[in-house]
């Protein structure tokens, strides 16, 4: 399997698994209705963790394109293979989505409201602000991706340079961390903008959304889009170079 492939399959394993627990919690006649943002925010991150552990040993697993651009913005990854990255997790979101659309195929017309249809897939503000939202997006993805830095200088006692992101993901213990770590994002970060920190998991289930036949659904929010795609990327170039900086 190469890397593209495997970020494909790791990012759709985390949609699959992430949104999955989205719709349980919010779809009317689902079993797990009512879940709450606790579940939500503990189903994200064991699929953040499942999905380092399934792909990480091949590709990295960054599923996620903030991780990618940060990465290759202090030399720990080939800006050459930045552009394929990046596409595959669009693409492993956009299918991970369509997963999530067959699962709960018997519960889209069972549902009236068409936002929660819509937060099955993408992130919206929970206080219709740009600016806020988008400041709260990018401290997000700074603490996503400084935290999973150093999880990895810790977990492995890696050299203090950016090598350490491949001490996480080759680690037994270093997905799990990450996991606990979105977990920790989601309950104390994720309440204002439902915590994309993450241009391809809103991006891929966003385009799904919008084609997608899912009875009595909304518009796919085009507007706010650009939001979780721009701040998470600088927010976790940020954080990044903090890293670096405290290491140096």
């Amino acid at each position: 399997m190469n890397v593209y492939v495997a970020e494909i399959v790791g990012t759709a394993l985390l949609i699959l698994l992430g949104n999955g627990v989205v719709a349980g919690a919010v779809l009317s006649r689902s079993k797990a209705h009512g879940g709450g943002w606790i579940a939500i925010t503990v189903g994200w991150g064991l699929g953040v963790a499942f999905a380092v552990y399934a792909v990480g040993r091949i590709s990295g697993a960054h599923i996620n394109p903030a991780v990618t651009v940060s990465l290759a913005s202090i030399g720990a990854f080939e800006w050459a293979l930045v552009p394929g990255y990046v596409a595959s997790q669009v693409a492993g979101a956009f299918i991970g989505a369509v997963l999530v659309y067959l699962s709960y195929y018997a519960h889209w017309s069972q549902t009236e409201d068409a936002d929660l249809k819509l937060a099955c897939y993408s992130t919206s503000p929970s206080v219709r602000q740009r600016g806020p939202a988008f400041i709260t997006e990018a401290i997000g993805t700074a603490v996503l991706i400084f935290g999973v830095l150093v999880i990895g200088r810790i977990a492995m006692d890696a050299p203090t340079d950016v090598s350490a992101w491949s001490h996480v993901v080759g680690s037994y213990f270093g997905p799990l961390l990450v996991g606990l770590l979105v977990v920790s994002i989601g309950l104390s970060l994720g309440g204002p903008t439902g915590y994309a920190i993450n241009p391809a998991r809103d991006l891929g289930p966003r385009i799904a959304h919008s084609i997608l036949p899912i009875p009595g659904k909304r518009d796919s929010d085009w507007a706010y889009a650009w939001v979780p795609i721009a701040a998470p990327i600088i927010g976790g170039i940020a954080g990044a170079q903090l890293f670096r900086l405290l290491a140096l």
